[in-house]
C-alpha cells in the first residue's frame, strides 16, 4: 500500500445555492489538513495523502471528509474537528465516533 491513509475532502460548489460542502469553507479546511499532516511529518509515501474530491452526494450532512482504506465518513465543523480526526484516526487508528456519519 503506497499510503497508509487517504483523506478526501468534498470541495464541491453547487451553483444553484443548494447545500454543498464549499458553503462551509471546504477548500480552506482541506488546505489546513494538508499543511497539518506535513507539519506532523506524516505526509507522503507510507503516510497520509490529503485530497480534494468532487461531490460525494452527502450534501445535507456536509461538510464531509472520508478516510480510506477504512471508508469512514466524517462531518466536521471546524479545524478543531480536523485536528481530532488527524490525531485520533490518522495517527492512532481510532475512529472519531462523535464525528462519524
Amino acid at each position: 500500500m503506497y499510503y497508509r491513509h487517504h483523506i478526501f475532502f468534498c470541495c464541491n460548489k453547487r451553483e444553484d445555492g443548494s447545500p454543498c460542502c464549499q458553503n462551509h469553507g471546504a477548500d480552506a479546511t482541506r488546505a489546513y489538513a494538508k499543511q497539518r499532516v506535513k507539519e506532523l511529518g506524516i505526509a507522503g509515501a507510507g503516510g497520509v495523502r490529503v485530497n480534494k474530491a468532487g461531490c460525494m452526494d452527502r450534501c445535507s450532512e456536509g461538510p464531509i471528509a472520508v478516510v480510506y482504506p477504512e471508508g469512514i465518513w466524517y462531518s466536521y465543523t471546524d479545524v478543531d474537528d480536523i485536528d481530532e480526526i488527524i490525531e485520533e484516526h490518522l495517527l492512532n487508528g481510532r475512529v472519531v465516533e462523535r464525528l462519524k456519519i
